[in-house]
């Protein structure tokens, strides 16, 4: 940073040298540019090669013509005029006298004046300023950025405050949906700061502080702001990581200043975004009791807890991890109270996706509860993503509104990615993804129990070959022991497919596998569904080690029951693989049949694909060559399916 400073005053430097070079080079004689000694002048007149000179007296200029070049008048400073009286003037007189047939030196002395004298020095001088005019410069940029320098030193303990300005559209609670219970709880809040006389006539203590916990994008940050918004207070927002530098005191020193900042503009709302980044349990570093996290974390509790009471001033806190929240920052006077924000359930998002539609052109066959209704586990930053994507896919096709076909691509985008049909698949691996593919839509559709099928498609989308997308029916809090089995089936259905159809395996099921697996031991481990095992739980109940609290520790189980976990997983996912297998070979010509259809059109949506599992007529899609839709009805042996697949391909 500094030598980027210095280097900014080179070019004024080089200007500068150019421009005195330039002045001195102009200055000089030209006789003493080519480096013509006094001496040399001298010889010059005893040699006669002079025909006249001119000497000034105040400067000591000559000027000269010789007869080599009788056409151009030399210049010359002598160095003492005097000196060149004495060694040239009466030889010249003498030559004069002695010579009276050749001709004679012209010669004249100018007595001068101060006006020339001034000029004369006059370049030197402009010479001098302008250095000292380029150095005044650079010492005064210089002073500059060590003044800046030294107020961002000064200012490194200040907290790097947001705040909303004035002049912005103000977030309410009209903007926030989904959300009816935490802003109930959040309201009383606003009544707080709008009329705190009344809580105090009452003896009531508002909550000091209140810590929003809740997945990441369902609004915990909105939320904020809508309380700052509705009680028309100072909002100062912070994130937890900008408390924390390098150097020592800073992040305590940065508590301090937020503090006192919020208590000149009380009454205020103090919000920090993420505080699970400074107000991580303490002692769970290897760095011991003193390390910096820890000391901004002290500091911020001695702040908390030393707010008057009912001072004007609240504070919201933010974070996805409560679980490694320090104790002491969640107990009673500091962060008195805790509001879970969750995902928003079908009225939730219903709600989510009118406020996000307000300012976008809907089309009439888009029905919002529809696509409520089929997005469930979708926060509200999910949900105003999709419409968002919505909207972009809906301009890149000059639509002037955004229609349903826009909102299921959008939403297909936002869950598996963007489609690639520019890819190159070879045909056996186009093969392979439709079984695959196919073994997955087949078992989930004859277990029954399961959230039916919404598209299946083997045209590569994101990191997937292939997907199979199901609709949820409903809102699940939680899930069964069946589910939970017939879910393992089915992400087994890609694996079973490639044995039985191919003969052949391949690693495009190791995601179902791994997932399979994940599912199968949180039932033993976490969820007590063994029943040789029974109803207990085993592991250390962290999903994650984080140093210092979890370092060094041993699992609370003995390595026979490590033995006895793995027979259980393995019996779970070996039982769900045979089931899965039984059901495909039970219905290898619907597999086969559905397979094929990918392989000609690469997707078929629900409706169809229930139709065709019915035995019942399904529309074919109309190819670029074709002119007309066809229905084929569901082939009653393998004979009439091979002329069913005969016509197809005709």
């Amino acid at each position: 940073m500094k030598n980027n400073k210095f280097l900014q005053f080179i070019p004024i430097v080089l200007v500068a040298v150019v421009l005195v070079g330039a002045l001195f080079f102009m200055s000089t004689d030209e006789t003493d540019r080519k480096k013509i000694t006094y001496y040399d002048i001298v010889e010059m007149f005893r040699s006669n090669e002079i025909v006249s000179y001119i000497l000034n007296y105040s400067n000591g200029k000559l000027e000269y013509v010789t007869k080599e070049d009788p056409e151009k008048v030399h210049t010359y400073s002598v160095p003492s005029v005097t000196l060149f009286v004495n060694d040239v003037h009466d030889y010249v007189v003498q030559y004069n006298d002695n010579n009276a047939e050749e001709t004679d030196i012209l010669y004249d002395y100018k007595a001068g004046s101060s006006g020339e004298w001034l000029t004369s020095v006059l370049p030197l001088v402009f010479s001098v300023l302008i250095l000292i005019g380029v150095m005044f410069y650079m010492t005064k940029k210089m002073n500059q950025s060590i003044t800046t320098e030294t107020n961002r030193t000064l200012s490194f303990g200040k907290a790097r405050i947001k705040r909303l300005a004035d002049d912005k559209k103000k977030t309410t609670f009209a903007d926030v949906a989904g959300v009816d219970e935490e802003k109930e709880e959040l309201a009383e809040i606003v009544d707080f700061l709008k009329d705190p006389t009344k809580y105090n006539d009452i003896g009531a203590r508002i909550p000091k502080g209140v810590l929003l916990v809740g997945p990441p994008g369902t609004g915990k940050t909105l939320l904020a702001r809508a309380v700052a918004g509705e009680a028309n207070v100072p909002f100062l927002s912070i994130s937890g990581s900008d408390f924390l530098e390098m150097y020592v005191g800073v992040g305590a020193s940065r508590v301090r200043d937020l503090f006192d900042q919020a208590k000149k503009n009380a009454p205020s709302i103090i919000f920090i975004d993420e505080i699970d980044a400074v107000g991580r349990h303490r002692g769970a570093g290897m760095g011991g009791g003193h390390d910096e996290r820890e000391q901004t974390l002290n500091q911020m509790l001695v702040e908390m807890d030393g707010f008057v009471t009912n001072s004007g001033i609240i504070v919201i806190a933010a974070t996805n991890r409560p679980d490694i929240l320090d104790p002491a920052l969640l107990r009673p006077g500091r962060f008195d109270r805790q509001i879970t924000v969750g995902y928003p359930d079908q009225k939730g998002r219903l709600e989510i996706l009118k406020v996000h539609a307000r300012n976008k052109s809907i089309g009439p066959d888009v029905v919002l509860q529809d696509i409520a209704r089929s997005t469930v586990g979708f926060t509200g930053a999910d949900l105003e993503n999709l419409l968002n994507e919505a909207a972009l896919l809906a301009a890149r096709r000059n639509k002037k509104a955004i229609t349903m076909a826009e909102i299921d691509e959008a939403t297909l985008k936002v869950i598996v990615g963007t489609e690639k049909k520019s890819h190159k698949i070879s045909e056996d691996e186009r093969r392979l993804t439709a079984f695959h593919e196919a073994g997955h839509a087949v078992s989930q559709f004859f277990l029954g129990g399961q959230d039916p099928v919404q598209q299946v498609s083997i045209i590569p989308r994101g990191m997937a070959g292939g997907f199979t997308i199901s609709r949820p029916v409903e809102d699940k809090s939680y899930n069964s022991k069946k589910k939970m089995e017939q879910h393992i089936v089915t992400l087994l259905g890609g694996r079973v497919a490639e044995a039985i159809v191919l003969n052949d395996i391949s690693t495009g099921a190791s995601n179902d596998i791994e997932r399979a697996s994940e599912i199968a031991r949180k039932m033993v481990t976490k969820y007590g569904m063994s029943e040789k095992l029974g109803p207990i739980a085993f592991g250390t109940g962290h999903d994650e080690v984080f140093l210092g609290k979890d370092y060094g520790t041993v699992r609370n189980y003995s390595e026979n029951i490590a033995a006895v976990i793995d027979e259980e997983v393995n019996r779970i996912v070996t039982q769900a693989y045979d089931l899965c297998s039984n059901i495909l070979t039970a219905n290898r010509a619907l597999l086969d049949k559905l397979a094929d259809y990918l392989m000609q059109y690469e997707k078929i949506d629900g409706e169809n694909f229930e139709k065709m599992m019915r035995g019942e007529e399904y529309t074919i899609p109309q190819l670029p060559e074709e002119t007309e839709v066809v229905a084929l009805p569901v082939a009653e042996d393998d004979s009439e399916n091979e002329e069913t697949k005969e016509k197809t391909e005709d």
